[in-house]
């Protein structure tokens, strides 16, 4: 470049900064978000598992909760739609195991028949339970009314019963038998379980105990020192008490009977005093026998006032 002179002094000139052209910032792309891997895959990779085996355990555990959201009692068929016997067993490797069975409204003694019928395996998987066939089982006990089966996620299952109603025991020909308020034999039902439940003897006398009980159980000092109604003829009933005494009840009008009893007892407390005999047979007269009284002692009572 020519040096330009300016007052005899020749001065060069300094080169001019070349011009750079604007730098365009190119467009800074958002961070993109690391691939997705849920934690509990994450932990089970550290853990050796095979993330595609955890990852199917894990669907399999929302599905099944989403079962157990949905069934109880009798619907077992979902359950074993969404979970075959293959996978309950992978589930008791992680806890999922029968330990413990719980039953509720089987009275004290009884809860080993619910739990014979049950047929529960100890420590078996328990999302392999069938639950509506294990209640079925547990209702061919013969005491059993009802039954539900709930399964208390890890490992308890409830089984809640309903008992039928049990009205006395039957005895009949040396042997006893618990019959219920419609004087049906129970099935399977153990009499000796059951000491508490008022004894009825003689032919048809387990048919015939729902009248009659009824009558009895609204006089519960009468039935505390009861020993047992025993059938006679088929047709009326004998009231035998612990102290030996009978009242002779006739073969109709039982609850009329029971009311003069009540008013004789009213009068002359005649059962708290004891007695051998009260026989209330006929309603217009009732015969009363002291104890150890001769024939001659014996007294009537007319029951109308």
């Amino acid at each position: 470049m020519a040096a330009v002179m300016r007052g005899g002094a020749g001065v060069q000139s300094k080169p001019r900064p070349k011009t750079q052209a604007p730098r365009v910032k190119a467009k800074s792309r958002p961070p993109q978000p690391p691939a997705y891997r849920p934690a509990k895959l994450h932990a089970a990779s550290r853990a050796g598992l095979n993330p595609r085996i955890a990852a199917s355990i894990a669907a399999s555990v929302f599905v099944l909760g989403l079962g157990v959201a949905l069934f109880s009692g009798n619907r077992s068929q979902t359950v074993g739609h969404f979970a075959g016997m293959t996978l309950a067993r992978q589930f008791a490797m992680l806890g999922f195991k029968t330990k413990a069975v719980r039953v509720q409204g089987a009275q004290t003694g009884s809860e080993r028949d619910v739990l014979d019928a049950a047929q529960i395996e100890k420590d078996g998987p328990i999302l392999g339970i069938d639950l509506e066939a294990l209640r079925q089982r547990i209702q061919t006990v013969g005491w059993v009314k009802s039954a539900k089966v709930i399964r208390l996620l890890p490992d308890t299952l409830l089984i809640s019963v309903v008992p039928r109603n049990l009205a006395a025991v039957w005895q009949f020909q040396g042997v006893d038998r618990v019959v219920d308020g419609e004087g049906k034999v129970v099935p399977g039902a153990d009499a000796s379980s059951y000491p508490d439940l008022p004894l009825v003897v003689g032919d048809s006398a387990g048919e015939a105990a729902g009248a009659i009980l009824p009558l009895l159980r609204q006089r519960p000092q009468l039935m505390s020192q009861m020993e047992a109604l025993v059938r006679v003829d088929g047709r009326r009933w004998d009231l035998r008490l612990k102290d030996g005494g009978i009242i002779e009840l006739p073969a109709e009008g039982a609850d009329s009977a029971l009311i003069q009893l009540d008013q004789l007892e009213q009068k002359a407390r005649v059962i708290e005093l004891g007695f051998e005999r009260i026989d209330l047979r006929d309603p217009e007269m009732v015969t009363v026998r002291p104890k150890g009284a001769t024939a001659q002692s014996t007294g009537t009572v007319n029951p109308r006032p």
